[in-house]
């Protein structure tokens, strides 16, 4: 049986997205109604997305564990009748309400520091050629949005779920540690130049080298020598060399 691979290889990554950050990740996943949440199903997604994260080992901010008892608090009583449940203003009578009040707050917040990044790279690429003409410089190609951690621990999830062993072929099969993996994925990025997610796990032979595979590709984000991309929200991720 292999190691526990915190034991062989220990990657820190800051997880800089918060617990709301997760759950409006989730609401547009699953295109649902901000002001109506399904908050059975996103109760279960999100302790889903809370066990990756603890088995990755990555760091969880305590506000993750504190949003997990809010949202089980939130179902427990929208499952007692109406009569039964506290006391509340009249406004309030919804269980949901606080929490889609902080989401719809933290939001509006959210777009707009990403729109004034948006004019912060613009007014960056602009430059002034003569008088009053200015020109924008664009890049060549195929311009595809940086995605967040929880995009990459989605598909992490899914690459879990590809893997179908039995607990004999988990026995034996070959060990692998994380460091190997950073140096199959270096060598891979520098022959092909980009690397489709799922071509990472391609041919992989038990859970344990998928897991490696991906704290691999976590440790390369981190040191800047591969980014992970997608064309757009919730599409196919794209691993890129970092040049330079």
């Amino acid at each position: 049986m292999p190691l526990p691979i915190q034991d062989e290889y220990k990657v820190k990554l800051e997880v800089f997205e918060g617990p709301l950050d997760l759950l409006l990740y989730l609401i547009k996943k699953d295109e649902v109604d901000i002001y109506n949440i399904p908050i059975e199903l996103i109760t279960r997604q999100y302790m889903e997305y809370l066990h990756l994260m603890r088995m990755l080992d990555l760091n969880i901010a305590g506000d993750f564990l504190v949003m997990a008892a809010t949202l089980m608090m939130i179902k427990s009583r929208m499952l007692l009748p109406v009569e039964e449940r506290p006391e509340l203003e009249p406004e309030e009578d919804d269980p949901r309400w606080e929490l889609v009040r902080q989401l719809i707050e933290y939001k509006k917040f959210k777009d707009a520091a990403g729109t004034l990044q948006e004019w912060e790279l613009l007014q960056g690429n602009m430059f002034a050629r003569g008088s009053d003409e200015v020109v924008v410089a664009k890049e060549p190609g195929l311009v595809m949005n940086d995605m967040n951690i929880f995009d990459l621990i989605s598909a992490f999830n899914d690459a879990m779920r590809r893997v179908r062993v039995d607990e004999i072929g988990e026995i034996f099969a070959p060990t692998c540690t994380v460091a190997d993996k950073i140096e199959a994925i270096l060598n891979r990025i520098r022959q092909e130049g980009r690397i489709l997610f799922f071509g990472l796990f391609e041919n992989v032979a038990s859970r344990h080298e998928v897991i490696c595979t991906f704290l691999a590709l976590l440790e390369l984000i981190r040191l800047r020598q591969v980014d992970a991309r997608q064309s757009g929200p919730f599409r196919e991720i794209v691993v890129v060399r970092v040049e330079g």
